[in-house]
């Protein structure tokens, strides 16, 4: 006797963004069901992987995720090319780590300058990730939408302190935004909202609900994004049906256990493919929470997870 797989008939759907230059735009979202949920609803668009260049060469990164790109460290645009030709990614997530002002506090117009060299360089949508300062980020993302429009960029983090002139800024120069809240989805749901009243179109907000790394926080962050996809689907929530974005590769390969040598930690095995391992459970564990982008560093990491996300959606 054939078994019948029992069908849920979902109510909402998740919006479909375009995303970089119009003319080969890359479409994210579209979801008609939970993730990979093929047997109940369609999926017109896969999940992208974006890979992580920083704007200056890091200094406390793991020497298992550094190594592949050794010979780009100190230059970000050939970083994001080799991310694109070599590795494949879908997107380039530029981090405008030089501009923390407890780090090297570079300037908004020397950021300008690396982000209008690394999108003049590749041919796929870019991301342009402040240093979470809220003021910092005001006064450099206002800067970098003006001088790159006309660039189509995906600008963020936008958070509440610092929203309307960065979501303004945007609208005027014709950008997408990433709107961060920290862990909450009823702060997810209100940034929208603001966005939206801003003048922000929807098709252009991407949801980042703030990720924690594998055994740092996943679950509590996993169970939130199951919320917004549960009030996107079920509930017809059209402040919450917007894809989602998670910066993981920086989350992951900052904890102790993704940074400790063999010398450091000899029973944890290979502190490369640790490492690996350790990103690429945390991405798939997201992606099933219902990520849309992921944002990967190790090239390993980002081969597994197109790997399963071939093998789930056929």
């Amino acid at each position: 006797m054939a078994v019948e797989i029992p069908k849920v008939s979902y109510t909402g759907k998740i919006k479909a963004i375009p995303l970089g230059n119009p003319s080969k735009s890359l479409m994210v979202g579209g979801d008609e069901a939970y993730p990979f949920y093929a047997f109940e609803g369609k999926f017109p668009n896969p999940p992208r992987i974006a890979m992580e260049v920083p704007d200056t060469a890091p200094q406390e990164w793991a020497e298992a995720v550094l190594k592949p790109f050794q010979d780009v460290r100190n230059d970000p645009v050939a970083w994001a090319k080799k991310c694109v030709k070599e590795y494949g990614a879908d997107l380039i997530d530029l981090e405008l780590v030089s501009t923390d002002p407890n780090g090297l506090n570079r300037s908004a117009q020397e950021a300008v300058e690396v982000v209008k060299k690394v999108a003049d360089a590749i041919d796929v949508p870019l991301i342009v990730y402040g240093c979470s300062n809220v003021e910092k980020d005001s006064e450099v993302l206002r800067l970098v939408c003006e001088a790159c429009e006309g660039k189509h960029l995906i600008v963020g983090p936008v958070q509440e302190g610092n929203y309307k002139k960065i979501g303004a800024a945007a609208i005027a120069y014709k950008h997408a935004v990433i709107a961060n809240t920290p862990i909450d989805i009823n702060l997810a749901k209100q940034l929208n909202i603001l966005l939206g009243n801003l003048g922000v179109p929807e098709d252009r907000i991407l949801i980042d609900p703030t990720t924690g790394a594998l055994g740092y926080g996943m679950e509590y962050s996993y169970s939130v994004m199951e919320r917004i996809r549960m009030a996107a689907l079920t509930q017809q929530d059209d402040k919450l049906q917007l894809p989602i974005i998670c910066n993981i590769g920086k989350e992951v390969w900052k904890i102790k256990e993704a940074k400790q040598t063999a010398a450091e930690a000899p029973d944890l095995g290979d502190p490369a493919k640790r490492g690996i391992l350790i990103e690429s459970v945390t991405a798939e564990t997201f992606l099933m929470a219902g990520a849309n982008i992921v944002i990967l560093r190790h090239p390993e990491s980002v081969k597994l997870i197109r790997q399963y996300i071939q093998a789930l959606l056929g």
